[in-house]
């Protein structure tokens, strides 16, 4: 009798994998197809947005999503041209023009790489989760208002085909799941409006496309001194929000699919792209939530297949069959938008149920996320504010932690007050710390024991010295015991040398 087979599955978020299952690699072909769909328009919008032609979001969607194909840390995610980018180095190309706008690509892109190789992945940690939900609805939230322009002072025709979008989005993958609801949607909706010659806004209304394949070029500008002061805060910039956009995207796919990725390459390799960008005539770009929504979440993508299929196909489809892309409504890709808005909100996070639940202060961080995002459209900005109000409120918490009693003793050296302080002592809750002894009611002999405390700043050192500076006014002893090493190490260095009293 032979020994059973041993062998373990091939896995279905592996490149391998996928070439080994036609079920597999089917759902990665569509949805590289239904996301180069929607990348398009999105792209020819940010191209807008930057004060460029739409060629230039649209050749940077396509080199970067095929790069990251190739060298990003997690597959399956969806990089190209982004609003946010844009809004950060739209002022270049309309202070100084298209050659300093595509240097300054390019110097953002070598900025991320020298960032990703330092390893400012590892930040990612200090993000907490409260940050990460008010991230993620306020993206939600922004892919839904970005179709407003869609839908406003438009044809009433507009309405009637986004509904029944958004109906075959819902319906469909109750019956199967062999194709993609979006892409069905998008078929169906052109066909109808071209077979009724129904007169509603179109791709091809957004802008021009390009007719010729990217070539390679260096931006027409002086290498001097002058130049990089110019460009270099713009490119620092576009870089740190690229990262930051692109690394809180992967950790949502991480969390979607239940797979690791590494962040560290996923950083450098951004740079990669964006520098290819620059050198091919494209604009910058990052990770783009919405469409790596519909590539991971709407149509299961998970590996690097569709990602450089949707790069590859949005190049066809704008070179090769852009007569035939521009006569797809814009009613069919605000559909497959809006429901990708709906599926990308976190809703249990509103919940009554769950409000109640949650600590006042992670639902204030989660909501200062979401107002500052939507309010600036800049998604570092929004992550930033959060990140310091967590910060905050955990200090503030902590601070109420570190507490301080006091007995009194006799030994044979006579009466001694012993003060134990327990809890972590820092800036928030050492500030206070002087406030908590009895300088004129102690005997001349004070023992102050930390064994159950630890000193992590200088306030709390500058602190223990103000301490002892206020007894010996009243010719007191003090003796500071129980310290652990770290906390003796830093008070040795430290002690006696910050000034005040």
């Amino acid at each position: 009798m032979s020994a059973p087979s041993t062998a373990a599955p091939a896995r279905t978020d592996s490149v391998l994998g996928a070439l080994r299952s036609p079920r597999i690699l089917t759902r990665e072909v569509l949805a590289g197809l239904v996301v180069a769909l929607a990348l398009i328009p999105e792209a020819i919008s940010f191209s807008i947005i930057a004060g460029v032609d739409p060629r230039y979001g649209l050749f940077a969607s396509f080199i970067m999503a095929v790069s990251i194909a190739f060298l990003g840390g997690r597959p399956a995610m969806i990089t190209a041209a982004t609003g946010a980018v844009a809004l950060v180095i739209a002022p270049v190309a309309r202070e100084y023009g298209v050659e300093y706008f595509l240097a300054t690509v390019i110097l953002g892109g070598i900025f991320q790489v020298v960032l990703g190789v330092l390893g400012v992945a590892k930040v990612m940690r200090f993000i907490p989760r409260s940050v990460m939900v008010g991230f993620v609805n306020s993206l939600a939230i922004l892919i839904f208002l970005a179709q407003l322009p869609h839908l406003l002072g438009v044809p009433w025709l507009v309405y009637p085909l986004v509904a029944v979008g958004i109906a075959i989005i819902v319906v469909l993958p109750r019956l199967t799941r062999a194709v993609p609801a979006p892409l069905v949607a998008i078929v169906l909706i052109t066909a109808a409006a071209v077979a009724w010659g129904l007169s509603v806004p179109t791709v091809g209304d957004e802008g021009a496309l390009p007719d010729a394949l990217p070539t390679f070029l260096l931006p027409d500008v002086p290498f001097t001194g002058e130049t990089f002061a110019i460009i270099a805060p713009y490119a620092l910039a576009m870089a740190l929000v690229g990262l930051l956009e692109s690394l809180l995207t992967a950790k949502l796919v991480d969390d979607i699919t239940d797979t690791p990725s590494n962040k560290t390459r996923e950083s450098w390799a951004q740079g990669v792209a964006n520098l290819l960008s620059g050198l091919f005539g494209g604009m910058g770009g990052c990770a783009m939530i919405g469409q790596t929504m519909i590539n991971v979440k709407v149509s299961g993508a998970r590996t690097r297949i569709s990602t450089f299929l949707a790069g590859s196909f949005l190049l066809v489809l704008v070179v090769v069959l852009g007569d035939l892309v521009a006569l797809i409504p814009m009613a069919a890709l605000v559909a497959v938008m809006i429901m990708v808005s709906v599926a990308t909100f976190d809703w249990h996070s509103i919940r009554p149920s769950t409000l109640r639940r949650m600590p006042l202060g992670e639902t204030i961080v989660m909501l200062a996320t979401v107002v500052v995002v939507v309010a600036t459209s800049n998604l570092a900005i929004g992550v930033g504010v959060g990140v310091v109000v967590a910060m905050t409120i955990f200090a503030r918490r902590v601070a109420h932690f570190a507490t301080v009693s006091r007995a009194l003793a006799d030994d044979s050296d006579g009466p001694v007050a012993v003060y134990t302080v327990e809890g972590e002592l820092f800036f928030a809750s050492s500030n206070d710390l002087t406030t908590q002894f009895d300088y004129a009611g102690d005997p001349h002999r004070v023992r102050i024991d930390l064994a159950r405390s630890h000193i992590w700043d200088a306030s709390t050192v500058a602190a223990l010295d103000a301490i002892e500076t206020k007894y010996a006014r009243h010719g007191t002893a003090v003796e500071i015991v129980g310290l652990n090493a770290s906390s003796a190490d830093i008070r040795e260095r430290l002690a006696g040398r910050l000034g005040g009293e």
